[in-house]
């Protein structure tokens, strides 16, 4: 499969920054009970469900921390070697591995969950149906996907960060465009949280609960 030019350009921004985000994200969801519970209730649907979750996109790994803390039996992938290096430096216990959600290289039904937590929003829009179709490939049927996005309209692209030439988009989306995309990849949606912005954000923030029919 040839690699589209915005995922190369997504892995360098990613190795680039590496470093810096990790002291820039720790802690983030200290102070976000709400996001906290989406992952908790994620978490306790896969742990009835069993089988490997994976977060998807998993950048430092801290979110994936965060789910084996829960309980569950994951691992992360990334595309972005950078940031695995901060990840498995960090959480050495964990498994972290080089992949990109474009094409998981993952047999079919291997996976009980999958986390892609800001990770979808580097995705071009023409591509998002192509990488929920994958992630409903890989997921066992019961199995659930949580998605956690910013809502808006007008994509932002980044040029510069943490002192670092970057070349980054992020593609907001509505939760009900979004959650049409999921039941036209043949998801069912569970449940869908919106909040105001925190005080380092710059727009809503939302998470959609969804997961693969049995039939």
């Amino acid at each position: 499969m040839t690699e589209a030019p915005y995922v190369r350009t997504t892995r360098q921004s990613y190795d680039a920054i590496a470093a810096d985000y990790v002291a820039y994200a720790r802690g983030d969801l200290d102070a976000k009970p709400l996001d906290r519970a989406m992952l908790a209730a994620f978490a306790e649907t896969a742990r009835a469900r069993g089988g490997q979750v994976a977060e998807i996109g998993c950048g430092t790994g801290r979110i994936t921390a965060h789910l084996h803390s829960l309980g569950l039996d994951v691992f992360g992938v990334d595309l972005s070697p950078g940031m695995l290096e901060m990840a498995r430096r960090a959480y050495p216990d964990l498994r972290f591995d080089e992949g990109s959600m474009t094409g998981l290289g993952l047999e079919d039904g291997v996976l009980g969950g999958i986390v892609s937590w800001y990770s979808l929003i580097h995705i071009e829009p023409a591509d998002v149906p192509g990488v929920l179709a994958e992630f409903h490939r890989v997921l066992a049927p019961g199995g659930h996907l949580l998605l956690a996005f910013q809502v808006g309209d007008e994509p932002l692209r980044l040029t510069e960060a943490f002192g670092h030439t970057v070349a980054l988009d992020f593609h907001r989306w509505s939760p009900d465009r979004l959650g049409t995309l999921l039941t036209e990849a043949g998801f069912a949606v569970e449940a869908r949280l919106v909040r105001e912005a925190h005080a380092t954000e710059r727009t809503p923030q939302a998470c959609l609960l969804a997961y693969k029919p049995t039939r």
